[in-house]
């Protein structure tokens, strides 16, 4: 029996340039192939509806365009997705108020966002905008390979209200290398200015296979210091949540009302669909994964076969992990474990350490333990404690 969802991500896997830490499923070119793209999602989505997992909802709750540039597809690639998906599907609920309004969301990077494409968005559905804006660094955009300058994010910005789109998240990146003379206070400074109600933080990773991986085993570049990248979390956090946003997962600040929807169905461990090449998609117990290459995953569609690379079923032992690593990440965070039990211990140790606290039946994790997440929740899974985690 298939898995209804009312959650689709929708990869889009253009870029004009691959950022120097990027490890996504993107192919580079100067424009985005927005007629391609549709004919290859109308082929999945068929597909999807033969192939017996998932069933798409007769209404969506949440609607998410990743990648990639999404921007780089144009004013009317939207309009054509809806087309792909299901008009009806992404209609609001006429006469029924216990229904969410749908929370369609879409990436932008400020420099190929215009005037004409956010207002075909908004006249699509499209009522969320991601900015991918990293920082307002000059030199330091200049490093990573971002395209747009300093002022870049105050334009798009102002573009995305005109076209009334007011729910606007903005990503920052902490962790850069000091070489790049960026100063986190100033980013964050900015970015309060911008007064977005939703701020996401990503710390710097170095991924073998990019240009900053091969960098770093040549030795021209240096992964950034331990302290430092803990140090510039840690006071994101504490700037942010002064200044009114609840640090509501870890890397996800919002001002009250403003909580990404889509995102909280992967932290539940909620059912979603993935479209697109490298998209993900999971049904309990059930998780497939698309083909990586856009050639490979359009061909595939193209001549009627599938776009699956390859699925996994989670069994019960890593469904225990996943729930617990997922809880914790959250400020919801997870049920107290049994009275006597070793994980109680453990939980204990955490509290009396700073990592966490436990308030009305819940273990929350602080800054602190959010800088060491992996490592807890693995800890905790091995004490196999007897605590219900739904």
């Amino acid at each position: 029996m298939s898995t209804a969802v009312s959650s689709v991500y929708v990869h889009a896997p253009f870029c004009a340039r691959r950022c120097v830490y990027c490890d996504f499923a993107v192919t580079v070119r100067r424009t985005g192939d927005a007629e391609g793209w549709l004919e290859a999602l109308a082929a999945e989505v068929a597909w999807v509806e033969t192939e017996g997992l998932f069933s798409i909802a007769d209404r969506l709750e949440t609607l998410y365009v990743g990648g990639g540039t999404p921007s780089l597809l144009g004013a009317d690639a939207m309009r054509g997705l809806a087309e792909v998906i299901g008009a009806s599907r992404l209609a609001p609920a006429q006469g029924r108020e216990e229904l969410p309004t749908l929370e369609w969301t879409a990436e932008a990077n400020p420099e190929s966002l215009t005037a004409e494409i956010a207002a075909g968005w908004a006249a699509a559905g499209v009522n969320r905008l991601s900015l991918g804006l990293q920082t307002f660094h000059e030199p330091a955009l200049r490093w990573m390979g971002r395209l747009h300058g300093p002022d870049g994010p105050v334009r798009a910005l102002d573009i995305a209200r005109e076209a009334g789109i007011d729910n606007v998240s903005v990503d920052l990146i902490f962790g850069l290398p000091a070489s790049t003379g960026r100063t986190w206070d100033d980013d964050l400074e900015r970015v309060l200015a911008l007064d977005v109600p939703h701020v996401s933080l990503y710390g710097l990773t170095v991924e073998q296979g990019t240009a900053l991986g091969r960098a770093v085993r040549e030795g021209r570049e240096h992964p950034v210091d331990e302290d430092q990248y803990r140090g510039e979390f840690a006071r994101a956090a504490e700037v942010l949540t002064e200044a009114g946003y609840e640090h509501y997962e870890v890397s996800n600040f919002a001002r009250p009302g403003a909580r990404a929807r889509h995102n909280a169905v992967y932290w539940e461990g909620g059912a979603y669909l993935g479209l697109g090449n490298g998209a993900h998609a999971y049904a309990p117990p059930v998780r497939r994964w698309n083909e990586r290459s856009w050639e490979t995953y359009r061909l595939r569609l193209l001549e009627g076969g599938s776009p699956e690379a390859e699925r996994e079923t989670v069994d019960a032992s890593a469904h225990r992990l996943e729930r617990i690593w997922l809880g914790l990440r959250t400020s919801d965070g997870i049920p107290l474990p049994a009275a006597g039990s070793p994980a109680e211990g453990l939980v204990s140790e955490w509290v009396d350490s700073g990592l966490a606290t436990c308030s009305v039946g819940r273990v929350r994790l602080t800054t602190p333990g959010w800088l060491v997440l992996d490592r807890l929740a693995v800890d905790l899974d091995a004490c196999h404690g007897a605590f219900d985690l739904r």
